[in-house]
């Protein structure tokens, strides 16, 4: 067996010197030289439990980068886990791989084996992991199920009828509390951008939506819904008397360090109040455009957009595909001390520094066209409206962009050339749209694939043919990779999103056909002759790249 030192020298963790230098302390001491060595603050805690765990030809796995296997976790108990210091991983090769801090602990594995096993036969599989990682990964993955026992031993069950004093004390109640806690908290570490409580008429349903896909992370009695659903409209200061309605409200949590954000908004169902929180990560907020994915052409065509003074900047998708995530990257871009920014938005999702940002308030008269009257007398340089939903809104902002206003704002169109015909059926004249309308900019949020499990594969020339690959000249050579799924993933294969890109930019050909009220299809044979790549194109030149599958963009893209 190599000696800790050579390991930690072959490893470039440690220098001679360094190496030398705790020796000595070690001697003087009389502690071991790892101990010494992170005490020193040369090594930190997780390379010492990697070294040690080479030094006896064990794999070390960092439990903060890897999503555990939940069909894993449930083989053994909370308590168990917490006994030994050890957590179920996932599999391979048929055995359950068990992180541990202890892996020579012979007693710990043969309980983890007897309990894994549920009266059969299941081979473990240790692996090294740092105490404090496997003591937080216990606390996060098994304290769903404790505060769920917590609940339904120490709550009553309370109908609707009753009192608003039983409901608010039963809401105040910790296990309550604790409860809607760990729902948000964990959702923020699973990168959900949205949690859903459906009830139903056997129980609570627990949704997140995690990369623009559904997962469903647990089902809890129907006993809770009402002290969950009652919680959670008094964080958010929504009525909890008031169920026959729709409502919405906001509430701030702060989780792993920052602050974030969620929108709650209840739906009265035939089973109780749905309840739809979205969570609204300021990050996403300050992103650089750079960062969303635009290849080089469509970047090259959209900045030519936002730079100039006056026009109207349009981006359009359906529900759910980040317009509004490039509208604040693109105000990041302009946001400068001397330019005056005004967004008018239903619901101001993100607070943006620097920025003066208006909430619509139907029920005071103040919609998205009155927001706007009053904005364009407060002086502004650059104007963001929510989205353009009417005939009214749609011509002063219209007029702004062509009296010396940079607007930028949303619809949903499908593509970016339908976006021209849409005015017009709201009634603007043709040739103040095609006078106004600067850019256009159509996209959709794809899944990314797993950088860690994602396989390689070659198409055939019949199979890129069919599905309209044509690459460009100056595209780079295609390396196409579909998903496998790893625990990293959840396996799922995906994680994280992308954006797919369709820029159009107004020239003088598109004008006259807007003038002429030509159709959106023969707009978009102008603009595909002129350079833009449509959404299905730019798709494909992504999965060519590898950070996404051909499945994934016949899933998102007509």
């Amino acid at each position: 067996m190599k000696q800790l030192g050579d390991i930690l020298l072959e490893g470039g963790l440690v220098t001679r010197d360094q190496l030398d230098s705790a020796m000595s302390e070690q001697i003087r001491l009389g502690r071991s030289l790892g101990r010494v060595l992170v005490e020193q603050g040369v090594l930190t805690e997780a390379q010492l439990v990697a070294s040690l765990a080479a030094q006896i030809g064990m794999r070390f796995v960092d439990l903060s980068d890897i999503q555990l296997d939940g069909s894993a976790l449930g083989r053994v108990p909370g308590h168990v886990a917490r006994r030994h210091t050890a957590i179920p991983i996932g599999y391979e090769d048929g055995k359950l791989v068990v992180a541990m801090a202890d892996p020579a602990n012979v007693f710990a594995i043969d309980d983890i084996r007897s309990v894994a096993g549920n009266g059969g036969h299941i081979d473990v599989k240790p692996v090294v992991a740092t105490r404090n990682d496997i003591v937080a990964a216990i606390d996060r993955y098994y304290r769903a199920g404790e505060e769920l026992d917590d609940l339904t031993t120490e709550l009553d069950v309370f109908e609707e009828e009753e009192d608003l004093s039983k409901v608010k004390e039963i809401t105040e109640d910790a296990p309550i509390v604790r409860y809607v806690n760990l729902l948000i908290t964990q959702a923020i570490q699973d990168r959900a951008s949205d949690i859903h409580l459906e009830p139903t008429e056997q129980d609570l349903r627990v949704r997140y939506r995690i990369d623009g896909v559904l997962h469903e992370v647990m089902r809890s009695p129907r006993a809770i819904q009402s002290g969950v659903i009652s919680r959670l409209k008094i964080m958010a200061d929504i009525n909890i008397a008031e169920r026959r309605i729709p409502q919405d409200g906001r509430l701030s949590v702060t989780a792993h360090g920052k602050k974030v954000d969620l929108r709650v908004a209840t739906l009265p169902t035939v089973w109780g109040e749905k309840v739809v929180m979205r969570i609204l990560d300021n990050s996403t907020a300050r992103m650089d455009l750079e960062d969303l994915g635009f290849s080089p052409y469509n970047f090259g065509v959209f900045s030519k957009s936002y730079v100039k003074p006056y026009g109207m900047i349009l981006v359009t998708g359906p529900t759910g595909s980040g317009k509004s995530t490039t509208l604040y990257a693109t105000l990041n871009v302009v946001n400068k001390p001397e330019v005056n920014i005004i967004t008018v938005e239903d619901p101001v999702e993100y607070r943006l520094p620097g920025i003066n940002q208006v909430q619509v308030n139907n029920k005071a008269g103040l919609n998205f066209a009155a927001a706007l009257r009053s904005i364009l007398r407060s002086d502004p340089d650059i104007v963001l409206i929510g989205e353009i939903r009417d005939h009214e809104t749609a011509q002063i902002a219209i007029e702004a962009s062509l009296t010396g206003h940079l607007v930028l704002s949303t619809l949903h169109t499908n593509d970016a050339p339908s976006a021209i015909t849409r005015l017009t059926e709201m009634g603007i004249e043709p040739f103040l749209v095609g006078s106004a309308l600067d850019c256009v900019l159509a996209q959709r949020l794809a899944r990314r694939l797993c950088s860690k499990c994602k396989e390689p594969f070659e198409p055939t020339e019949e199979q890129l043919e069919k599905i309209g690959y044509r690459p460009r000249p100056d595209d780079p050579s295609p390396t196409f990779f579909r998903p496998i799924g790893c625990s990293n993933c959840s396996k799922t294969g995906y994680k994280g999103r992308l954006a797919l890109h369709e820029v159009m930019a107004m020239d003088d050909d598109i004008e006259r056909m807007t003038v002429e009220r030509a159709s959106s299809t023969q707009i978009s044979t102008v603009a595909i002759d002129h350079g833009m790549r449509v959404l299905r194109e730019d798709g494909l030149l992504k999965a060519s790249q590898g950070v996404t599958s051909l499945d994934e963009i016949f899933r998102v893209v007509a």
